[in-house]
């Protein structure tokens, strides 16, 4: 798919992996659509993002039914067609499934903390991709979906509802690339790795120093390289229904 005006739809894009995706697919012509529920932070993406492609920002929430239903009826409207979606959107709650000691179970962790993480990474993620290839086939546009999942969809210790949310994200991308395939829409998905981001940033520097030596290349990934992976997979149209593992060899 050449990306020159094509509508990309991005949730979580005001900042992080998402904002880094924006900058990448704007710089080569796509038009954006941002999602995040941050206001202030989706004003400003839209106003830097501004100066070099057609932008709008929408404030929604992607575990309400009815608000990603309206949202993408907005978008349509708004750009008169859906291209692309990525689904980046996503949230963290990690704890252990059980603390015990001495035989005795002192902590669990609470259901809220583990469907509080499904609701975002896995409900989220449906939602926005049905009423994405809804878009699509609605208005008779060609189409990519792509999922952000992470490499603790193989079972991460302390990740419970994380590593469950990721594996549903990589099963439903390949799942959707058989259906959609009639439709002209391709799926796919990218799990990173170890991602230098915010939160690494503000890691002691000894565990830094610990994660960057588990990485065989030696270093933690960029924003940019998850970035053009993602446009790679828009624009080879032979991509069709595989998972991305981007991780510098971390598993191997």
């Amino acid at each position: 798919m050449d990306l020159k005006d094509k509508v990309v739809v991005i949730t979580g894009g005001a900042g992080g992996l998402g904002y880094a995706m924006a900058e990448n697919l704007a710089a080569a012509g796509a038009k954006l659509a941002l999602i995040d529920v941050d206001q202030e932070k989706l004003e400003k993406a839209c106003a830097n993002l501004g100066a070099t492609t057609e932008v709008q920002g929408y404030a929604l929430d992607i575990t309400d039914e009815e608000d990603v239903f309206s949202g993408f009826q907005f978008i349509k409207e708004d750009f008169g067609q859906v291209n692309v979606l990525i689904n980046n959107a996503g949230i963290l709650r990690d704890g252990l499934m059980l603390k015990a000691k001495e035989g005795q179970v002192i902590d669990r962790m609470s259901y809220d903390q583990f469907q509080s993480v499904i609701n975002v990474n896995l409900t989220g993620t449906f939602l926005c991709g049905r009423e994405a290839a809804a878009a699509m086939i609605e208005t008779g546009q060609e189409g990519v979906i792509i999922n952000i999942s992470s490499l603790a969809k193989a079972g991460n210790m302390g990740q419970s509802n994380y590593s469950a949310s990721k594996a549903g994200v990589a099963a439903m991308s390949v799942g959707w690339a058989k259906e959609l395939a009639r439709h002209n829409i391709r799926s796919a998905a990218v799990a990173p790795g170890v991602i230098e981001t915010e939160m690494t940033a503000a890691m002691k520097p000894e565990a830094l120093e610990r994660l960057e030596k588990m990485v065989p290349v030696g270093r933690l990934g960029q924003a940019e390289e998850i970035a053009s992976t993602i446009r790679f997979i828009i624009e080879n149209d032979y991509v069709n229904g595989r998972v991305f593992e981007i991780d510098g060899g971390i598993r191997l």
